[in-house]
């Protein structure tokens, strides 16, 4: 029987298929072809996956040092809160909250469903989104009822998903054309940017944090976060790196840079499954986003726990299942709220308007470890090498994918940060004053 607190139960594995499935998404399906066309040329375009993976190098050894040395539930929120921004740690997960994690849900189950659709065309309109909200139900009950069935089931999901971009990568190799990877593009046809290649990548090599969420639940979390972080990314860097080469390899460069479905599309050029690439990728992107729906569903309503365990939010949110020993109040309201958005419209606007913000506390989140490093209580069984030129690249990496996001979207991204300041300060300064600092933080937590 539970004692009101969330217990650590969750391994190695379990660590590393969260922070792989999470970045993992539906987005590779579409950004070989983006990054193609915005790098030039094949070498470039390989090169840019290359330097996209060694930026988020950095940012996860920032991530693992502050991990280790707050292993508690809520990520971001706790490194931002220990660093002494406290108003600033309540917007992350009032923004949160609100306007990216549900809504993340929300898209990724209707994306499901859209791929579904290929094959059933009677799952559209309503009834699409029937299935969708079905879809998040039946994911969101086995981890409702077990932390450590979730993680099993996190890792099972995680290995399926990597197993189609294997089986591409294996024959891609066996059928590439050498001639593919010495197109030069006509002299003015085509602008060559690494630096834009690699912008195109950032978003691909996002989601390796997940874990974070979940520091609390993790056994000898000193051991297990810094090596699931690290070799998360080089895991995916290797794989889409690898990837990248097979699509090049495969299709003329003129084509993929000018393609929104660059894999479907490699896939055709394969001798045998011409006739079912699209039905291979569309199978395939199944797969690999209800990896990161049960991801995100699994560790998403861990921040808001954290923040009602420290005064900060619906105190209802803090509760533990008796029984099943998981943030039950807190994955029902969450799960509730990405149902009720799945019939709404436009949620992928919204979540890219409200990104901006999460990005800009992304970098308040590295720059905490500056302040954290002060504390005397601050003792990271994990320590990042050459700590400050560490933490700068980390910083880096993280402003130019803030510095893209507004460019895209300007005066959407500063009106959504007024929404988040305007709605989030007055409610932080209530709960502020009526519980103060609630209890230590590192009482949310048993061994």
């Amino acid at each position: 029987m539970s004692n009101g607190t969330l217990t650590r139960k969750l391994g190695f594995w379990s660590a590393l298929a969260i922070a792989v499935g999470t970045t993992v998404g539906s987005g590779i399906f579409v950004s070989s072809g983006d990054v193609a066309k915005a790098a030039g040329t094949p070498s470039i375009s390989i090169l840019a996956w290359i330097i996209g993976g060694l930026i988020a190098i950095p940012q996860v050894m920032v991530l693992a040092e502050l991990s280790t040395a707050y292993p508690e539930n809520g990520s971001g929120y706790v490194y931002l809160n220990k660093a002494g921004w406290r108003p600033l740690a309540f917007l992350y997960g009032w923004a949160t909250f609100w306007a990216l994690d549900p809504p993340s849900i929300s898209i990724m189950a209707l994306a499901i469903v859209s791929y579904l659709a290929s094959f059933f065309p009677f799952f559209s309109g309503i009834a699409g989104k029937l299935l969708g909200v079905a879809i998040i139900l039946v994911i969101t009950s086995i981890h409702y009822r077990s932390v450590k069935e979730g993680g099993l089931f996190q890792v099972i999901i995680t290995a399926v998903k990597i197993i189609p971009f294997i089986i591409v990568i294996v024959l891609g190799l066996m059928y590439m054309k050498a001639g593919n990877f010495s197109y030069v593009p006509a002299h003015g046809a085509v602008k060559t940017s690494l630096i834009g290649g690699v912008s195109a990548t950032t978003w691909a090599y996002t989601g390796m944090a997940a874990i974070c969420f979940m520091a609390g639940e993790f056994k000898n979390p000193g051991k297990i976060l810094p090596r699931a972080l690290i070799s998360s990314v080089f895991i995916v860097l290797a794989l889409y790196t690898l990837l990248a080469i097979c699509v090049i390899g495969l299709m003329p460069f003129d084509k993929l840079i000018h393609s929104n479905a660059a894999v479907s599309e490699a896939v055709s050029y394969i001798p045998g499954l011409s006739h079912i690439a699209s039905s291979f990728v569309a199978i395939t992107a199944i797969i690999v986003i209800l990896g990161s729906l049960s991801s995100c569903i699994m560790f998403q309503p861990r921040l808001e726990y954290a923040m009602a365990k420290d005064g900060l939010f619906f105190q209802r949110f803090a509760k533990v299942h008796p029984k099943y020993e998981t943030p039950s109040f807190s994955i029902i309201i969450q799960v509730t709220y990405a149902c009720i958005l799945v019939f709404m419209s436009n949620l992928t606007a919204l979540l890219g308007y409200f990104t901006l913000i999460q990005l800009v506390i992304n970098i308040l989140d590295f720059a905490a470890v500056y302040k954290c490093r002060k504390r005397a209580d601050y003792n990271p069984i994990y320590r990042m090498p050459m700590w400050k030129l560490t933490t700068i690249l980390a910083i880096l990496g993280a402003s130019w994918l803030a510095w893209g996001t507004f460019t895209w979207a300007p005066w959407q991204g500063m009106i959504a940060a007024f929404i988040v300041i305007a709605t989030g300060l007055p409610v932080y300064y209530y709960w502020n004053k009526r519980y103060g600092s609630a209890s230590s933080k590192g009482n949310d937590v048993v061994a």
